[in-house]
């Protein structure tokens, strides 16, 4: 996984529609505000706790500015609606050696289509060939979908409500217990 800013592989959806997964660039800034100037209140909510269509410079920087080692991320590329673009979105940043957290979006409209568990599963392969042994996450409750994703991923976990989110720890082979 030497050269992952430059990461890229093709897939395809459920409905057959071609997906490409490449490493987050940095003139992705465009594509990535227009996916969150157009996602709903509700997947907005999921992602980031809270209904927002604005952030500020330095936020904007921190998901542009990705360094392929400490924080990883990926953006899925396909048509929709006559037009090429980011439909989804993954990453990863590590919080402590060896573990990170995990982290994803896609749009409204291609939701449930296979998305999110292509990005897992090429995220999963990134930080298990850079040597991480754990992935978790911070999901609502009611965020069943991601859940689930979690659960259909094939990695043992280990899940725990704190307050109002359930935090998900994802053991990656040869990891130790998350």
């Amino acid at each position: 996984m030497d050269d992952l800013p430059h990461y890229a592989a093709l897939e395809s959806l459920r409905d057959g529609r071609a997906l490409e997964i490449r490493a987050l660039r940095p003139d992705d800034r465009n594509g990535l505000l227009a996916v969150v100037d157009h996602a709903s209140e509700e997947s907005l909510y999921r992602r980031f706790f809270g209904a927002r269509h604005r952030f500020t410079d330095a936020e904007i920087r921190f998901f542009l500015n990705v360094d392929f080692s400490t924080h990883v991320a990926l953006v899925a590329v396909a048509e929709e609606g006559g037009e090429r673009g980011i439909v989804g979105g993954g990453r990863y940043v590590l919080t402590r050696p060896g573990e990170a957290e995990l982290a994803f979006f896609v749009v409204d409209a291609l939701q449930g289509k296979g998305i999110g568990a292509v990005l897992m599963r090429h995220l999963i392969a990134i930080a298990q060939g850079s040597g991480l042994r754990a992935l978790t996450a911070e999901v609502l409750p009611e965020n069943t979908p991601m859940l689930k994703l979690f659960e259909r991923c094939g990695l043992p976990q280990s899940r725990r409500r704190e307050g109002s989110v359930v935090h998900v720890a994802l053991r990656l082979p040869g990891g130790a217990p998350p």
